[in-house]
């Protein structure tokens, strides 16, 4: 008797033959979120007790505005003042060698670290208004009148609202490497993915690792050779270390990062200044040119630095911030 090959044990019909390997498939699937799962755990145990407080990472200065405590750095005595606002993922360490530089230049310079950032308390809300009140609490703490406002990248949106919410504290503004526009806008719905065990293992491996910051660094940095050293990229992941910042920069995924519109900064009326590495990858130039024709006011360029100018190029950095001051005191 000849074998119905339709009926035969050899021949699995299509269907059958799909929905074994699907369940196959998905047995591969479950069986992979398992072991990532148990990955993640394993690693989040294994790094427990990383995070630290502030004052354990940095032994100060620290000033309290608001129920908030600030970390900051100061140089000079005397002159007029000068306060510096770092922009995301930096600590006023950034400002190394640029506040000593302003400071022989004939001014009290001041750095501060805005939160969720460097080594200031992670307590938000991480909004536009809560910086400002954190800014302007900052310099009646420490008796700032009508200070310079630096803002680098995220710090140039702070420093521009600054300047147009309180023209007459303001002395006057200027923008290094930052649009001063708002990015990101309402993303709660990404922040509800950043679920544990995932998110904090993923969070922990990205900023710990000295290779991975090293490369952001040294992109950041522009042409010349970044002093990429453990010392250096170090500078940049201990703040992550500060207890809260994992949830802090949830918060601040989910509200986007605050800043201003280009008819906003039109309307900014105190002297201001727009300085720009010429070599920037990371804020385009073309941001730049396009804030600073909001402003009125030309784009003045960085030789040979990138995002980082004012570690790339501390001194043509200082150099065209010390100009900017010098012709607010002439009138010009």
């Amino acid at each position: 008797m000849v074998r119905d090959p339709v009926l035969s044990q050899d021949h699995v019909p299509p269907r059958s033959w799909l929905r074994r390997w699907g369940r196959r498939l998905l047995l591969a699937l479950l069986v992979l979120v398992v072991l990532v799962t148990l990955a993640a755990v394993a690693y989040d145990l294994a790094t427990n007790g990383r995070e630290q407080s502030a004052t354990d990472l940095y032994h100060g200065p620290f000033v309290r505005v608001d129920g908030t405590t600030l970390a900051y750095r100061s140089w000079g005595r005397h002159g007029s003042p000068v306060v510096l606002l770092g922009g995301a993922a930096e600590s006023s360490w950034v400002w190394h060698d640029v506040g000593p530089l302003l400071a022989r230049g004939g001014h009290r310079v001041f750095a501060v670290d805005l939160p969720p950032w460097g080594y200031s308390q992670r307590r938000g809300p991480y909004t536009m208004p809560h910086w400002l009140q954190l800014v302007r609490g900052f310099e009646q703490r420490l008796h700032i009148r009508r200070p310079v406002l630096v803002g680098h990248s995220l710090g140039a949106g702070v420093a521009a609202a600054a300047g147009l919410a309180h023209p007459h504290q303001v002395e006057g503004v200027v923008l290094l490497d930052g649009d001063a526009l708002a990015f990101g806008g309402d993303r709660a719905w990404l922040a509800d993915l950043l679920v544990y065990p995932y998110y904090t293992a993923v969070y922990r491996l990205l900023t710990g690792s000295d290779w991975i910051v090293g490369r952001a660094v040294r992109n950041a940095w522009g042409p010349k050779r970044a002093p990429t050293g453990h010392a250096t990229v170090a500078q940049f992941e201990r703040p992550f270390r500060v207890q809260g910042t994992d949830s802090a920069l949830k918060d601040l995924v989910a509200g986007g990062i605050p800043g201003l519109t280009l008819q906003q900064l039109a309307r900014l009326r105190v002297p201001r200044a727009v300085i720009w590495g010429a070599e920037d990858t990371v804020d385009s130039l073309a941001s730049g040119r396009a804030t600073a024709a909001a402003l009125r006011t030309r784009l003045q360029l960085v030789p040979r630095s990138g995002h980082l100018s004012m570690l790339a190029a501390p001194r043509a950095t200082a150099e065209r911030i010390l100009r900017f001051i010098r012709a607010l005191r002439n009138g010009s």
